[in-house]
């Protein structure tokens, strides 16, 4: 073999992938930008558990249980929320719900018969796990310092732990709808994303410009064949999710297949923009590539948003999976309820239109 021309054939392919900014920008600043931003965002630690206490004001202990998990680090303590714990629930709007007995903890455990109800969300198997762990502990501390004088005994006040939607905290419950949701991205977006650099490498975009179509038409025809082939792809796994794995579909299939449409449309919408801002296949291909990345890590499929930076969170309201995980979530374990499946159906609309507006700006109908 000959060095020379060997050498000469490896210098002219590095010229050749680095001349290009696009290439240069997805092979230098997309890594640091991935590494730092899943730097800051993945922390498997449990912690802002929201929590509420349903005690009177009066009753102290069940107060100072609550007071002191706020103190630790891990809970937030929520005052507004729904009056029936099991609504707040229901709803999102906490974690866990600590309730006092009849006639309040307090006097419970001077009776000798303490024991409060502790509700925990168990459509995510980790943070529910660490609820219980951290609550038992803190249980423990307030029983001793508060009531026992410093003597170990806490088991004059117990938690009657229940735990909702996940009763056995089975991870299958948590994991299968998170991986339902990326094989939907994956599908769509890996597809969707060299749709229009396609026909540009095998000379069919010409043709397609000559034809009397508008340039909101060739977008659509290239959304729309991806959002079918999305969807039905959605039986499949559902199918697979059930008869394989076990996992409950407790919602109305109404709102599954809603919820599914419109967040097809916004990854499709999604690929549509790196199509139309790549120059060939292989940008296309390894655009939507390390996109993939961002999107999973930063939807709280695997790693909680609770964890991250407050700015960091930000960033998340324009992911498409964050609104869609939650969707998913809800519907196959905790029945559909309407006050979280439309605002997230909602914000998965706005996305999806806003993604396709800019590609529509970016879409040049011309050849160069």
């Amino acid at each position: 073999m000959n060095r020379r021309v060997l050498f000469a054939f490896i210098k002219k392919e590095l010229t050749q992938t680095l001349r290009d900014k696009r290439m240069r920008g997805m092979l230098i600043m997309a890594p640091l930008i991935q590494l730092t931003l899943f730097g800051l965002a993945l922390h498997n630690e449990v912690r802002n558990i929201r929590l509420a206490v349903y005690a009177a004001p009066s009753d102290v202990l069940a107060q100072e249980i609550g007071r002191r998990a706020a103190g630790t680090g891990w809970f937030t303590l929520k005052d507004k929320v729904a009056s029936d714990p099991m609504e707040a629930l229901q709803s999102d709007q906490i974690d866990a719900a600590l309730v006092a007995p009849p006639g309040g903890l307090t006097q419970a455990v001077g009776r000798g018969v303490g024991k409060a109800q502790l509700l925990v969300d168990g459509s995510n198997t980790v943070r529910a796990q660490g609820v219980v762990q951290y609550l038992d502990q803190v249980r423990r501390d307030v029983i001793k310092e508060r009531v026992l004088g410093g003597r170990p005994d806490p088991a004059s006040l117990t938690l009657d732990t229940r735990v909702l939607y996940n009763p056995t905290l089975e991870s299958k419950y948590f994991m299968v709808p998170g991986v339902l949701s990326m094989l939907l991205i994956l599908v769509t977006l890996t597809m969707t994303s060299s749709s229009i650099t396609r026909e540009k490498e095998q000379g069919t975009f010409e043709t397609l410009l000559a034809s009397p179509i508008s340039r909101g038409a060739i977008l659509a025809g290239k959304a729309v064949p991806f959002i079918i082939l999305g969807l039905l792809d959605l039986p499949l796994i559902l199918l697979v999710a059930y008869f394989l794995f076990q996992v409950p579909v407790r919602g109305p299939f109404w709102e599954l297949f809603l919820g599914a449409l419109v967040f097809v449309g916004s990854t499709v919408s999604l690929g549509i923009l790196i199509s139309t801002a790549a120059r060939n296949q292989q940008q296309a291909m390894l655009g939507s590539f390390l996109a993939m990345y961002p999107v999973q890590m930063l939807s709280g499929i695997i790693y909680p948003l609770e964890n991250m930076p407050k700015w960091l969170v930000w960033i998340t309201y324009f992911n498409p999976l964050r609104y869609f995980a939650v969707l998913i979530r809800n519907i196959m374990l905790k029945g559909g309820p309407l006050e979280l499946f439309w605002p997230n159906v909602a914000s998965l609309a706005a996305l999806s239109v806003f993604l396709i507006a800019i590609a529509w700006r970016k879409f040049s109908p011309t050849l160069n």
